[in-house]
């Protein structure tokens, strides 16, 4: 018997092999939950070669992960941006699964095109990235609120960052983003804790995932993992597991917490 035996997950942005929604959802699955996962429905030419090199099929081979554990999977296509998106979904999960249990919004705009000075930041892609992140875990959060209220309670699990709680240079809309989803979990945790529905972020630092692949993996990369105290970088299943373990009942005086998971490269008291 698992921990989430007959209970019912939405992962969003869950469909690359080296991702955190797609460990996150594994994770709940080995736990006993059901899975949806939503990915924006992107083209096979622009997957990574170690996709390419397996046949990865975004969330499709997520389903088959979460399948291979013994649950049952179902993949969306979904822009987390689109209110018509975020109700089909809802929708959609309610006619295969028939509840909501947990909600870990992990969706956000692909690194790169946002990582510059401040007076060379396009208006359109500061706007993507809060769009995503922040109307994206909105959306999804107010579309699934009425049915664990219903069902007596719930779990959501926001995916914020280090940068969520440091401004960084050339970092300005990820900053903002990450820093709405710190203080979007805050309110939501004290509205909704009243209904048993509890409410964490997660905000990890530097993750050896696909996100991180236009950094390459050399002295940059090096830089990056000098500033954790532990001397590496975080692995998506480490992020996924703990993401997972925030949706069992062992973890339900956590609330409103917006928790570091970075090898110690941001403390705070």
């Amino acid at each position: 018997m698992g921990e989430l035996d007959g209970k019912v997950a939405i992962v969003t942005g869950a469909g690359r092999l080296r991702g955190i929604g797609r460990a996150a959802s594994v994770a709940l699955a080995k736990l006993g939950a059901n899975v949806v996962v939503t990915g924006t429905g992107r083209s096979p030419d622009t997957f990574p070669e170690d996709e390419k090199s397996i046949n990865w099929r975004d969330v499709d081979s997520v389903v088959s992960q979460i399948e291979d554990e013994g649950s049952k999977g179902l993949a969306l296509k979904v822009d987390v941006r689109n209110q018509s998106d975020v109700e089909n979904m809802v929708s959609e999960t309610l006619k295969k699964f028939g509840r909501i249990d947990i909600l870990i919004n992990n969706a956000a705009f692909a690194r790169g095109a946002d990582r510059v000075p401040i007076v060379d930041l396009e208006e359109d892609i500061f706007n993507k990235v809060l769009d995503i992140k922040v109307n994206g875990t909105f959306l999804s959060t107010q579309a699934v609120i009425p049915h664990m209220i219903n069902q007596g309670g719930g779990k959501i699990v926001n995916i914020s960052s280090t940068a969520g709680k440091q401004g960084v240079s050339n970092t300005l809309a990820y900053n903002a983003a990450n820093f709405a989803i710190v203080g979007m979990t805050q309110s939501m945790a004290r509205e909704l804790g009243k209904h048993n529905i509890n409410v964490n972020a997660v905000c990890p630092g530097v993750v050896d995932t696909h996100r991180m692949d236009i950094l390459g993996r050399d002295d940059v990369w090096d830089d990056l993992i000098a500033k954790t105290s532990i001397g590496r970088t975080g692995t998506d299943q480490e992020v996924g597991d703990f993401c997972a373990y925030l949706c069992t009942e062992a973890a339900s005086w956590i609330h409103g917490q917006s928790i570091n998971q970075n090898g110690g490269s941001v403390m705070e008291h």
